[in-house]
């Protein structure tokens, strides 16, 4: 009971601190209006379309170095560092309006985005764990994505008298002042690690010198252990042996690169469609005043997707399987509509598919077992950031030839496939995020 007493309130801290954290990081009022900026300063489409493939490129460069960085350093830190990288790229779009400084601040954005991918996670899982409360992983991660959403409709709502009353420099100041916040309170996050290097237990250089001396042919005879791939190296740098560890553990394990991989196949297709909905609002003939009502319902559906999450926990393989075929079916029916009432199917599907991303995310983190879990956790959003720059490209070509609606009917194809491939597995069994999830289960 006591441990219960003293548990409940770190449990509370925590919590608190990631739902603050997470709706002042996207309580950014230059969201809806950035693109506005670009082309009121001059911009064409080529040269705004080249500063997203900037910032996709610095995020996917940097993911994974920055989840080994956060391994071996302190998970804290980035994400305390990463607000403010994004709050200097917003200064220099509004204080220098320019090609040069949309460049130099999205290549801002995008590091601050590295370092806080993976070491977010990592650091809420790992508390979590100290605490005996890993079942609650993703009740908090669904939570927090509904906090992003909403500080997304926030800036959503705030930009437009903002911006009526003191321009974009208004808008740019009330951004950096939301990352500035942002990176207050993430000094609040709880953070118990080890003083060791990763990998590296203290109690090995302690062991008596008859235990090295191991005969060579009883040691060729033992099988060898997956895990002794993820050992780092006492001489390398703590970054570059957490990159190394969490990389083998990746690779050698797996249980842990099928939920790594199933990552991708679920969040990277419905996170590029996002970017293309104000196109397919238009399409259905309603006004430009109109659009953001549309858009309200798809943010509306995705916040509902974080918070089902506990309930979502409950499905089998197979009912993984089925919330993505539905979730599929749904936006192509929507969007093949081409009328606003398509929306409110585009909004369920959003919803599911938000649920399906936190519940593969679980998947991954309960796989994990090696102490570089911001460096794996970071190669999967690497992954995603690389399959979404596939879903821009395929997108465009599509869209260019047949239309909106067609090229989002085409898109959840993979969902489709993914979706057959979960169900005709051996009989499912629950999706729980504790140690005793499937060994199996994830995309193989």
């Amino acid at each position: 009971m006591l441990i219960v007493s003293a548990r409940v309130p770190a449990e509370r801290r925590l919590a608190a601190t990631l739902y603050a954290y997470a709706f002042l990081t996207d309580l950014v009022l230059l969201y809806p209006v950035y693109a506005l900026l670009f082309a009121d300063t001059g911009l064409s489409v080529g040269q705004i379309s080249s500063l997203f493939v900037l910032w996709s490129a610095a995020g996917i460069l940097l993911e994974v170095p920055s989840g080994a960085w956060a391994d071996a350093v302190s998970r804290r830190l980035l994400l305390c560092l990463a607000p403010l990288l994004a709050a200097a790229g917003f200064a220099l779009w509004v204080l220098v309006p320019s090609y040069p400084a949309f460049a130099v601040g999205f290549l801002l954005w995008g590091a601050g985005g590295a370092l806080r991918s993976g070491a977010l996670e990592a650091l809420v899982w790992t508390e979590l764990d100290r605490l005996g409360a890993t079942g609650r992983y993703a009740r908090l991660t669904g939570r927090a994505k509904t906090a992003e959403l909403l500080g997304v409709v926030g800036a959503m709502g705030l930009a437009a008298p903002v911006l009526a009353l003191g321009g974009y420099p208004a808008v740019g100041a009330a951004s950096v002042a939301a990352c500035l916040a942002a990176a207050a309170v993430a000094t609040r996050f709880p953070e118990h690690r080890a003083p060791e290097p990763p990998g590296r237990d203290p109690a090995d250089a302690a062991q008596p010198a008859a235990a090295s001396a191991i005969q060579p042919a009883a040691a060729s005879a033992m099988p060898p252990d997956p895990a002794d791939a993820a050992q780092p190296d006492p001489d390398e740098p703590g970054w570059w042996a957490s990159l190394r560890g969490g990389l083998a553990e990746a690779r050698a394990d797996r249980s842990v690169r099928a939920a790594l991989l199933l990552v991708p196949a679920v969040a990277a297709v419905w996170g590029g469609l996002d970017e293309y909905t104000p196109l397919l609002a238009r399409d259905t003939g309603i006004p430009a005043a109109g659009v953001p009502l549309l858009l309200l319902l798809v943010w509306a559906g995705t916040t509902v997707g974080g918070l089902l999450a506990p309930a979502g926990e409950r499905l089998t393989d197979r009912g993984f399987a089925a919330l993505l075929a539905g979730a599929a079916l749904a936006l192509a029916a929507g969007a093949l509509l081409r009328h606003p009432a398509g929306f409110v199917l585009v909004g369920v599907a959003f919803a599911a598919f938000q649920l399906a991303t936190v519940l593969a995310d679980v998947r991954l983190q309960a796989r994990i077992t090696g102490p570089d879990r911001a460096t794996v956790t970071s190669v999967a959003g690497m992954a995603t950031d690389l399959t979404i720059i596939a879903v821009y490209a395929g997108y465009g070509v599509v869209a260019g030839a047949a239309g909106n609606a067609v090229a989002f009917a085409v898109a959840v194809l993979p969902y489709l496939l993914l979706a057959g491939r979960l169900a005709t597995r051996r009989p499912a069994r629950r999706v729980r995020s504790n140690r005793s999830l499937p060994e199996n289960s994830g995309v193989s």
